[in-house]
């Protein structure tokens, strides 16, 4: 860890647009974390003062339930403090749950270029389809990195459950030397489509009109394309990231 902020200061934060910082909830060395922490805010204000500031404290389901939120609060207020004069948001996650995936989506989502101007062409779009819910996942990750709901669903957990039941099928897919692409799932209460959508995205729409047929849902999939790809080449001639983004990896010892 010293090298980090010694001999390699200059080539690891420099040009740095995020830093996520993980902290364990549970290490006994608190302090040590916390100086670790700041070296970090240190080197950012030198070399990339301008960066996105992320804090996961993690490992939260080893904290007794009812002392969770009390815990967390406390830690986010000592690292909100300590961040000062830069801003950061924090995560209470756990890798036993859908802490997690919750918050690299919303990092993920926070990070997208032009994500309001996003998001109301994907409104418009299922209100196009008469769609109960269409989701934007991105590709390699199945992250959620944008949604619209015209339809309430009971579940708030969903999204974490299809991410997960659809990258165990694109493994079994892999381990037959075939690639996935789209599926169609349908039941007596709706058919749920998911096909690849841009470069970098697919897309899962929720329809529970049966007199829609499935053959103009996925035409109007299809005529979409075009003008959510030219979506994405704006936000890259607009000098703005793509939705893919490159990080670098920081490993504790321990881990």
């Amino acid at each position: 860890m010293e090298q980090y902020f010694v001999s390699q200061r200059d080539s690891i934060f420099k040009h740095v647009e995020v830093l996520i910082y993980v902290f364990d909830v549970e290490s006994r060395e608190l302090e040590k974390d916390m100086h670790y922490y700041q070296s970090c805010l240190e080197a950012l204000l030198t070399h990339s003062k301008d960066a996105r500031i992320f804090c996961l404290v993690h490992k939260m389901d080893l904290v007794q339930e009812d002392q969770r939120d009390q815990i967390f609060h406390e830690r986010e207020n000592d690292i909100k403090r300590l961040s000062k004069p830069l801003s950061c948001e924090c995560f209470a996650t756990s890798i036993g749950d859908e802490t997690l995936y919750r918050a690299w989506s919303s990092i993920v989502y926070l990070l997208i270029p032009n994500v309001s101007r996003l998001e109301s062409n994907l409104r418009q779009f299922a209100s196009v389809l008469e769609a109960d819910e269409v989701l934007l996942f991105e590709k390699a990750t199945f992250l959620v990195i944008s949604h619209c709901t015209l339809r309430e669903h009971r579940d708030s957990h969903r999204f974490e459950k299809i991410s997960n039941i659809i990258k165990q099928f694109k493994l079994s897919c892999s381990m037959l030397a075939a690639s996935f692409q789209s599926m169609e799932v349908r039941n007596g209460e709706f058919t749920a489509f998911i096909d690849l959508f841009t470069s970098n995205t697919y897309i899962m729409v929720i329809m529970s009109d049966s007199t829609i047929s499935s053959a103009a849902t996925l035409m109007n999939i299809k005529n979409a394309r075009k003008h959510f790809e030219r979506l994405e080449k704006q936000k890259r001639l607009h000098g703005d990231s793509p939705l893919l983004f490159s990080y670098r990896l920081v490993v504790s010892s321990d881990q």
